[in-house]
């Protein structure tokens, strides 16, 4: 077994056995949800169907109920479809980079933040559809053979990579993320008694049985799974920038934007992460396996990759000036300074000295401040996508087709609505699938179960009289370890 130094926190807390970490985690499977669940459903539920009124509204009128003009083409769609993609990143990077590096910590995070970055890369993708105005031709955007007609899609545009590169890795994630949840389905299917959720498990589960030979298989499975996601999440986001740095707008035509963007993708990640994990730690009682320890090292990441954002940000600023081109220093000097500055500034203030608070130890292990901050981070986030976009064009060359862009109640009323389907899938999400990976929180028990490392792990008389340090009163009911 693993022997970790005592001087490290334990990641689950009390007196925890594997028996109790089945419990635990299946409980809000097996009993009744909770009334704040029903109501935090109801709420979101409410939005989400505006949100899709809207988008009825938007495909039955045509996009000309949105806010764009003749000089702003593009704006609070793209705007949302780049935080969304952005957000979507968390998930994958924590499953399959921290996989690959042994980190333990990611056990308690990983099938929520591989959830989120599922449903988010849905919301994404809605925005691109719906801006075409009719999604039931969505499957244009795929090259399709010529008897559906001249639809060869130009492969030398990034807006066709922008396709192959968000489908490939929402499939990738989604099998990682089913991959990771048979063993715990098949934990849930060997307890639940009723015929109907028993056969329902029983058939997510795949027939999984606990034996060695299929761990092996999962465990290869996941790791070689990880390394095909891995580079995914640092080609997403570098193919979003791509849309805009191959084009020759000032303040979009930069090389910069690929690293920016990906450090600003998890930025944005972890912070919606650390969103829903607080609220879901106190709404699903999981104090004992989601403590300050995840914050914390959850936090020194949002720290350095707002600290990458904030560099690339005063980069940009140099840059602009240094270059001597003057139609790009008057697009930076445009943002700070021009009817878009309450814009810029509230990007840079989130997103430059909210991240810095995190150097000061009691601040990034308080849950109270992290969940402000990783509000905060997202409103910057969303900005910046916002500045960059709309500022960007809202001023060409000719001062004549200069032009405001305000949103509509029908861009708010979509953008506010895909958060609310966002939390629907995320709460259903939390009420059917356990919400942690239960199976693999218990490989780490006896090496980072605060009772084991402290040494005060209930001991059964059998092996305390045999003399077994850590006794098997931890046993499971189920199949599975």
């Amino acid at each position: 077994m693993h022997k970790e130094a005592a001087i490290r926190e334990p990641l689950i807390l009390g007196h925890k056995t594997y028996h109790q970490i089945t419990e635990d985690v299946c409980k809000p499977i097996e009993d009744k949800a909770p009334r704040m669940w029903y109501i935090l459903f109801g709420i979101a539920l409410i939005i989400g169907l505006y949100g899709v009124g809207c988008i009825f509204y938007l495909l039955g009128t045509g996009i000309g109920v949105w806010g764009l003009n003749k000089t702003v083409g593009w704006a609070w769609d793209i705007t949302n479809f780049v935080w969304w993609v952005g957000i979507g990143h968390a998930g994958t990077l924590i499953s399959a980079v921290l996989l690959l590096f042994r980190q333990k910590w990611r056990m308690a995070i990983n099938r929520s933040a591989e959830a989120m970055t599922i449903f988010a890369v849905f919301m994404a993708g809605l925005f691109p559809l719906i801006h075409m105005g009719r999604l039931w031709v969505g499957y244009w955007t795929l090259p399709l053979p010529n008897h559906f007609g001249s639809l060869w899609v130009n492969f030398n545009s990034p807006l066709l990579w922008d396709v192959f590169a968000i489908s490939t890795y929402l499939s990738v994630s989604l099998v990682f993320w089913y991959i990771g949840l048979i063993p715990d389905f098949a934990t849930i299917r060997d307890r639940v008694k009723k015929p109907i959720p028993k056969k329902m498990y029983s058939i997510l589960s795949f027939g999984w049985s606990g034996r060695a030979k299929h761990w092996n298989r999962f465990e290869l499975v996941s790791l070689v799974l990880a390394g095909v996601a891995t580079p995914l999440v640092f080609s997403v986001h570098s193919i979003v920038s791509f849309d805009f740095a191959t084009s020759v707008i000032p303040g979009w035509h930069t090389t910069i934007f690929p690293p920016y963007f990906v450090a600003g993708a998890v930025f944005s990640g972890f912070a919606m992460v650390q969103t829903l994990l607080l609220v879901m730690r106190k709404a699903m009682k999981l104090e004992a396996y989601i403590h300050t320890r995840h914050v914390e090292y959850m936090n020194i990441v949002i720290m350095v990759t707002g600290s990458i954002v904030g560099t690339a940000y005063i980069t940009e600023l140099f840059i602009s000036w240094y270059s001597g081109v003057e139609y790009e220093a008057y697009a930076f000097f445009n943002r700070a300074a021009g009817p878009y500055w309450w814009a810029y500034w509230s990007m840079m203030t989130c997103n430059v000295v909210s991240p810095q608070l995190m150097w000061f130890k009691k601040l990034r292990r308080s849950l109270l401040f992290t969940f402000i901050i990783s509000i905060v981070v997202n409103i910057g986030m969303w900005f910046e996508r916002y500045v960059i976009i709309v500022t960007s064009i809202h001023r060409d060359y000719l001062p004549s087709s200069w032009s405001m862009h305000y949103p509509s109640h029908i861009d708010l009323g979509v953008y506010v609505g895909t958060i609310g389907l966002f939390f629907v899938f995320f709460l259903l999400f939390a009420r059917f699938f356990p919400v942690l990976a239960l199976n693999e929180l218990k490989t780490i028990l006896k090496s980072s179960g605060e009772s084991y490392k402290n040494d005060t792990a209930p001991v059964h008389p059998y092996f305390a009289k045999n003399g077994h340090s850590h006794g098997h009163d931890d046993h499971d009911n189920t199949h599975n370890h």
